[in-house]
């Protein structure tokens, strides 16, 4: 869903057979008197506007979500440790099932297109039932189910039928649609009456999902033909391989599972119960603390998806993880005011999130894109299971030690992949 930069403006990508049957993307370039090189009708085929549809359609309970964590604690009784573990159940299914599911794509994309909102839909049910703690957690499992179902098949068909040079601009603009459905769940819950129950509320919220089912059928026949069973393992063409090395595979695992365990600790424990235990923000303040990072998020995930294009994501990324690590020490430790400043860089260093699938996918051959997403996956969802749970764990009297911790960590992994950037140029190879 990313746009192409270039000296031209692409006027809409060409698909023909490639030498591994799958049909390639040959990009027109048309010039522009103005220079710039990205268009979106090169970008926004029926295909990718129907998976940002569903995908902005699922998320609007993931935005509300986190808003209604401190009504949850007080209306079902929970201690921290509760909570911890009813917000971090969403990653943990997510991490559980991300390899099983990777393996499962590669066969059967359409079938997990059908699944997710589906699946995501029943834990919704169960989450806003009323029932105990018990019912929380398997409601949140399903919620987690679902949402990588759908996620995953979607970031499947943008690597597996759109992996030209508008590649990071693609899985930003898919990207995009999430923050923009993350958004209008924060702005859904804020307005509705605080008279209304959380689960009630909360309920609402997650009406947008039914336009994710509706939309199943047009996004299927939008699928092109060729997507029957992919080799698992096959090997790596000689100029993908030869891109940047195996050796910054890990760099990318780890730079995705710590921009996850940033994100779920901030926005899933530690923003939402300092803003209500701290400052006594009531569940609308504690929207628009939210609402602040969304904006911020929403407003420059396609500059960073140009960026990344135009320099190479490798290149962007460790600035990104940098920023993120100048954010979490804002919000961790700061008073109100900078609460909100580090909320604001915090959606500005969320807007990398899916640079380094851009960085893993330049070294992966698409054979095995799915599978290797699998793999990447765990990492990004291990991070947003223990951002929760450990911070539930731990409790709000230690609620300093995991902000420090993931500020360090960032911003070592950035200045190892800020390092790797300078000494190869090949970081700056377009994937």
């Amino acid at each position: 869903m990313r746009r192409t930069h270039g000296k031209g403006v692409t006027d809409g990508p060409e698909l023909r057979p490639g030498s591994n049957g799958e049909r390639e993307e040959k990009h027109v370039l048309v010039p522009r008197a103005n220079g710039l090189s990205f268009t979106i009708k090169g970008l926004v085929t029926s295909l990718t506007a129907l998976l940002c549809v569903m995908t902005f359609s699922n998320i609007f309970s993931g935005g509300a979500f986190p808003a209604v964590l401190p009504d949850m604690a007080r209306g079902a009784a929970l201690a921290d440790w509760q909570l911890g573990l009813v917000a971090g159940a969403f990653g943990f299914a997510r991490m559980i099932a991300d390899v099983p599911l990777g393996l499962f794509l590669t066969h059967h994309l359409r079938r997990a297109l059908w699944l997710g909102p589906l699946v995501l839909a029943i834990g919704s049910l169960c989450l806003t039932s009323g029932g105990g703690f018990p019912i929380l957690v398997l409601g949140r499992l399903l919620m987690g189910l679902g949402q990588a179902l759908s996620m995953m098949a979607g970031l499947t068909a943008i690597l597996r039928f759109q992996s030209g040079k508008s590649l990071a601009s693609a899985l930003n603009a898919y990207e995009l649609s999430a923050m923009i459905g993350m958004l209008g769940g924060v702005i859904m819950i804020g307005a509705l009456p605080s008279r209304l129950s959380w689960n009630t509320a909360l309920l609402l919220t997650c009406a947008p999902q039914l336009i994710g089912v509706l939309v199943i059928p047009k996004l299927l026949s939008a699928l092109p033909a060729h997507d029957g069973p992919q080799p698992l393992f096959a090997p790596a063409p000689h100029h993908e391989a030869a891109r940047g090395g195996s050796s910054l595979v890990p760099l990318v695992f780890a730079a995705g599972g710590l921009v996850a365990l940033a994100y779920s600790t901030m926005e899933q424990f530690l923003i939402p119960l300092r803003a209500s235990r701290e400052f006594g923000l009531e569940r609308t303040g504690v929207a628009r603390l939210l609402m602040v990072q969304q904006l911020f998020d929403i407003a420059a995930l396609l500059p960073v998806g140009f960026l990344a294009d135009r320099r190479g994501a490798a290149r962007v990324l460790p600035l990104i993880l940098l920023v993120m690590a100048a954010a979490n020490a804002l919000v961790g430790f700061g008073s109100l005011p900078v609460v909100v400043v580090g909320c604001a860089l915090f959606g500005l260093s969320m807007a990398g999130w899916m640079l380094p699938l851009g960085v893993l996918r330049q070294e992966t051959a698409s054979e095995h894109i799915a599978w290797r997403t699998g793999l990447y996956r765990v990492c990004v969802d291990a991070g947003i299971f223990l951002g929760p749970f450990l911070s539930g764990v731990l409790g709000m009297r230690h609620a300093g030690f995991l902000p420090a911790f993931w500020t360090a960590a960032l911003a070592i992994t950035g200045l190892l992949l800020l390092a790797r950037a300078r000494r190869s140029s090949t970081m700056a190879v377009h994937g």
